[in-house]
């Protein structure tokens, strides 16, 4: 009984598979998305995306950001600044299939930072070096606007850890103290423009 129901397993499973791969070889669907993120535009940071179709149903993303302005006043000071490089990796599940309508993602960004006087930040008259990780999870809808073309918008919440070097704002100066922070809240936010091939 047993190995009939092993076999009848085994069976089910390579007839599936098999299915999978022949559906997603003859599928006409996008296979990769190149995008751009608006919303991290203005910030005015550079951004880039690359997204990949693994099964008709689930794609890989990873998105690229590079704030390379440092903020720094001809007196050597350091003015307001948000420079940092963010890599953001995401598997996606679609809904209806890839790159068109609803799907669920799971992220794990990581970024290096230089961040000075930005109030919203938490860094108000002081400089903070460090870097950063962690895990969240998006929601996002993809609009088809052309053949070649969609419109994304995702949100994303999850947990980074933070640590760095806190300094006064004023110059480099001397490193004032470590800083660890445990973060829960937003990690993602995204209206992006993709072209499709």
């Amino acid at each position: 009984m047993r190995k009939t129901l092993f076999i009848m397993a085994f069976s089910s499973l390579s007839f599936g598979l098999f299915a999978q791969t022949k559906s997603l070889s003859e599928d006409k669907g996008a296979v990769v998305g190149i995008k751009t993120n608006a919303l991290y535009w203005a910030t005015v940071t550079p951004n880039l995306g690359v997204e990949v179709r693994l099964a008709p149903k689930w794609t890989l993303e990873a998105e690229v950001g590079l704030n390379p302005f440092t903020g720094k006043n001809d007196d050597n000071s350091f003015g307001k600044s948000i420079k940092h490089f963010r890599l953001h990796p995401e598997v996606r599940y679609w809904f209806c299939e890839a790159f068109h309508r609803h799907f669920l993602g799971l992220h794990v960004p990581y970024l290096i930072y230089n961040v000075s006087d930005i109030d919203l930040l938490g860094t108000e008259n002081e400089r903070h070096q460090g870097w950063g990780t962690g895990v969240g999870l998006s929601y996002g809808y993809s609009w088809v606007v052309g053949k070649h073309w969609n419109i994304e918008a995702t949100v994303g919440v999850g947990y980074l850890y933070l640590e760095s070097e806190k300094y006064p704002c004023a110059n480099c100066g001397q490193k004032i103290e470590t800083v660890k922070k445990h973060y829960v809240g937003p990690t993602q936010a995204a209206v992006s423009a993709i072209y499709v091939f």
